[in-house]
């Protein structure tokens, strides 16, 4: 390898004669493919490539996007992003000493409190990446709690969810056994379900809306079926401003996704992991609660309780080996809600819900298409069918500036959109829907 006299200087301090001496330890194939790179670039031609590859891409910022299926575009406020901004928050990681941590510790603990109003749960943790985890984390929870091997799974279940399920639960040797749904409605298939609850099922999870956008209609014959086993119930956060809170019916643990209170999609994260549960449940939740108490001179102050994480107490003891809290998300969301309020809230909720119907009869409006596809009662997204694969739909819309959804993977899809719309979706992004899909059936 050529050396030059600044290598040659760097070497003969190091007490080394050569670039291979340095890089020794490096196994000798992979040494032979750095050996085997062009000389480097400057700043500016690195910049100049970048650029170039860059303008491959469709800016997001021109299209109509109406994409979901767990990452929502929803408006943020300029406030949420100037509050969550601020140096004690940005910088800040867990908050391990509370007395240097208290504004930090009381956001989060506001967090939790909205969350619990939300919710309709006695207790909400703060908190686990996003849903997926926290749908995995609930899983282990209710074994702790009933005893039995299988945990009920919908059929509807979303790919990455069912993914991540996957990998916490087998080491645990929990068995995942899938309901079916209703082809008519998108609802759980109650019979099925009921066939399916057997003496080793220990809980089940019952997501309203579902991966098909459909809320669930039954959820108090499910509470009922399930007898004393564990209900985990799957949510929208933002549809519990309309919705009926998963506390009201009687889960005992709840896991949501919160990005869409006040994060950016952000091509798929950060994401912020909701869940809570029933106070009877509570010292088996993983995670960190946070504490109002007094300090010693009789003041309010703010502290981390029932750390029952592997990093704070015996591994052995521990509920969960989650390391980290999305505690910046955590604070974007309490500022999306404490500005909100639960008027401006609900007044979100509708206007999606009210734009998704109308985009829906845009969609069917058209030739040859459908929307949407289940009877149930959906919130912001639903599925729509089309006419041809939905893959190529994609490809034809976007060239005319539109994101028309996201694909499922489920049977019987090859020609379904899931189909989402945020209070940011307007008239105009309605007209240009229903323009590209018009040209895309040409």
């Amino acid at each position: 390898m050529a050396q030059d006299r600044d290598t040659e200087e760097m070497l003969a301090a190091l007490g080394m004669g050569s670039m291979d001496e340095l890089f020794g330890d490096i196994p000798g194939p992979v040494r032979a493919g750095i050996s085997g790179l062009k000389g480097g670039l400057c700043e500016q031609e690195v910049r100049a490539r970048i650029e170039n590859l860059l303008a491959r891409n469709r800016p997001a910022g021109r299209m109509s996007s109406f994409l979901g299926g767990g990452a929502y575009d929803f408006y943020v406020p300029s406030a949420v992003k100037s509050i969550a901004g601020r140096s004690e928050f940005l910088t800040s990681y867990t908050p391990y000493q509370p007395e240097t941590s208290q504004g930090l510790l009381q956001v989060l603990f506001e967090y939790q409190s909205m969350m619990c109003e939300l919710t309709g749960m006695d207790v909400v943790n703060n908190s686990l990446y996003d849903y997926a985890t926290g749908l995995g984390e609930a899983a282990l929870m209710a074994a702790r709690l009933k005893p039995g091997k299988v945990f009920l799974v919908p059929e509807t279940i979303s790919w990455p969810r069912w993914s991540v399920l996957r990998n916490y639960t087998k080491g645990a040797g929990i068995v995942l056994r899938k309901y079916a749904y209703d082809r008519v409605t998108g609802q759980a298939d109650l019979a099925d379900f009921r066939s399916k609850l057997g003496d080793d099922v220990f809980g089940a999870l019952v997501e309203t809306p579902n991966c098909l956008g459909v809320m669930e209609a039954g959820m108090d014959e499910v509470r009922l079926a399930l007898g004393d086993r564990i209900l985990v119930a799957g949510v929208n956060a933002l549809s519990l401003a309309v919705a009926r809170p998963p506390g009201d019916y009687g889960a005992d643990i709840m896991v949501a996704e919160g990005q869409m209170f006040g994060n950016f999609p952000n091509f798929g994260g950060p994401m912020l992991g909701i869940m809570g549960c029933r106070k009877a449940h509570v010292r088996k939740m993983p995670g960190r609660v946070i504490g109002l108490t007094t300090d010693i001179e009789g003041r309010m102050a703010f502290c981390m309780t029932l750390q029952t994480r592997e990093q704070h107490i015996r591994r052995e003891k521990a509920t969960s080996n989650i390391c980290s809290n999305e505690a910046l998300t955590t604070v974007a969301a309490a500022s999306y809600l404490a500005l909100k309020g639960g008027s401006g809230l609900r007044e979100t909720a509708l206007y999606a819900m009210k734009k998704s119907r109308e985009l829906a009869s845009a969609i069917s409006a058209v030739k040859g298409c459908k929307a949407p596809v289940f009877t149930g009662p959906y919130f912001n997204e639903f599925i729509a069918e089309f006419p041809i694969p939905s893959a190529k739909l994609i490809d034809r819309m976007s060239e005319n500036g539109v994101l028309p959804g996201v694909e499922m993977a489920l049977d019987g899809m090859d020609n379904r959109l899931l189909v989402a719309v945020t209070d940011r979706t307007t008239d105009g992004d309605i007209r240009n829907y229903s323009d590209a899909l018009k040209e895309a059936l040409k």
